[in-house]
């Protein structure tokens, strides 16, 4: 007989003669002639209960059923006498799998802090904070995929490995061949297995570009790469970012789709993940559901950039890092204007054209550039974007102003000389997204295998 998810087991209308579930075991409590065993299996939150009695088959091993262990039960979906569960089962039969060593098996203990699961990465999926948050990881990837395609995005699967650094987005790790453990040849990088510099990439969004003016509406969802020695709560090395560029669009669009997609993820992951979100809003950050609500409330406030200046430079509060025109917006000014000031999610746009990428579209005024971020509570900056300089002409002099070879934008002006139009897009840190989803205030905890600096498992 096939095996059934506990999910599945729970969701059940009405009891079955006959079922089979196969779990670890998360508690076994004895009684005389009988064993209640709690088992999950990763597909919910809740764990079932069997009831074992001394003749169920197998019964003779239940000692060796400890935390930990891979069990096998077959028996009936019987109503549960039991106060908070539905359904439970009668055991006929009882199978150890495979075994956990009482003594030496970690997660015996029913709280642990984030730092020693981090240290046990490959184990840590078994308690209940982490297998909801990969669940609820899972579904927000599905949510993304969900909310795109319903609006005619086409995904592009952007390469990993890439010759262009995306214009300064980041410190980047080198892609080779050669072994570095010996004397390199004086003609390395021909050597090499591209035969030019090869990296890990930082964004997708070149290649997105690309697609746009041909698709219209592409988006990118994959993992890219940082070599920052930043030891940070909100940076890795590895993460995963969605990139949608459309065609045919401007500023305000891209502002408009960032806040829909955002909306969305929060009402389908609190649809579909409803107990996991719950059990973030009860042991990690007892205002979750609220800030929630007050995101799917009411429209993003949009403000231009020098107006966030003037905000920020009267508010009466002293920050770490100046601001004033030309200044970036740090993260104490992200999270002052969307938690104290405005209460809420904040589109800041049209930023100083000298502290953003050369491909951002020039406004009329000279100083600044169809650029904006999105501002969440407790995250900060979680979106940021722009309408892409589409005019060839605007396109060449600022890279002549910062002193950058055109040789190596050859293909990026082609596509302003065959067929140009206005298009626009944003990168959506997906690892943030799940933090402003959960209330977990770290990256490594939200993450599978967090790579940082000095760290490598597996």
């Amino acid at each position: 007989m096939k095996r059934c998810d506990i999910a599945a087991a729970l969701a059940s209308e009405e009891p079955r003669d006959e079922i089979v579930i196969k779990g670890w075991v998360r508690t076994r409590r004895d009684q005389k002639g009988f064993s209640f065993l709690e088992l999950n299996d990763g597909s919910c939150l809740a764990n079932i209960q069997a009831v074992v009695d001394e003749g169920s088959e197998g019964f003779e091993r239940i000692l060796e059923m400890n935390t930990g262990a891979a069990v096998g039960v077959t028996g009936a979906l019987v109503p549960s006498p039991g106060k908070g569960q539905k359904w439970e089962i009668k055991a006929r039969r009882v199978e150890l799998i495979g075994p956990a060593d009482a003594e030496t098996y970690p997660l015996q203990k029913k709280r642990h802090t984030d730092e020693f699961l981090r240290s046990i990465a490959h184990l840590r999926p078994r308690t209940n904070k982490f297998g909801a948050m990969f669940r609820i990881r899972s579904e927000t990837a599905f949510a993304i995929h969900d909310f795109f395609r319903g609006r005619g995005f086409i995904n592009l699967h952007a390469p990993i490995i890439t010759g262009s650094d995306c214009e300064g987005a980041g410190d980047m790790f080198r892609v080779t061949t050669l072994d570095l453990g010996q004397p390199l040849p004086k003609d390395a990088v021909e050597a090499d297995f591209f035969g030019k510099e090869s990296f890990l990439t930082v964004s997708g969004q070149l290649s997105a570009e690309v697609f746009a003016l041909s698709h219209s509406k592409v988006y990118t969802f994959g993992p890219t790469f940082r070599a920052e020695n930043s030891n940070t709560a909100r940076h890795a090395a590895e993460f995963w970012m969605v990139e949608p560029e459309f065609a045919f669009g401007d500023l305000h669009d891209n502002m408009d789709l960032a806040e829909d997609c955002l909306k969305h993820c929060i009402t389908h992951v609190r649809t579909h993940c409803a107990a996991d979100v719950e059990l973030f809003a009860k042991w990690v950050e007892p205002t979750l559901n609220a800030q929630l609500d007050a995101i799917l409330a009411r429209p993003f406030t949009r403000l231009p950039y020098g107006e966030a200046m003037e905000i920020l430079a009267k508010c009466g509060k002293t920050f770490e890092h100046p601001v004033g025109w030309g200044k970036d917006l740090q993260t104490e000014h992200e999270r002052y204007l969307a938690e104290e000031h405005f209460g809420g999610p904040v589109i800041v746009y049209d930023y100083p054209k000298e502290i953003k990428a050369f491909y951002m579209r020039q406004n009329d005024d000279g100083r600044s550039v169809a650029a904006m971020d999105v501002l969440v509570p407790r995250i900060g900056e979680i979106v940021g974007g722009s309408q892409r300089e589409e005019r060839l002409d605007v396109l060449e002099r600022r890279i002549a102003e910062l002193g950058l070879d055109p040789a190596g934008y050859w293909w990026y002006l082609e596509l302003r000389t065959f067929g140009s139009a206005p298009h626009a897009g944003f990168g959506l840190g997906f690892e943030r997204l799940l933090m402003l989803l959960t209330g977990v205030t770290n990256i490594r905890d939200v993450l599978p295998f967090p790579r940082t600096p000095k760290h490598l498992e597996f």
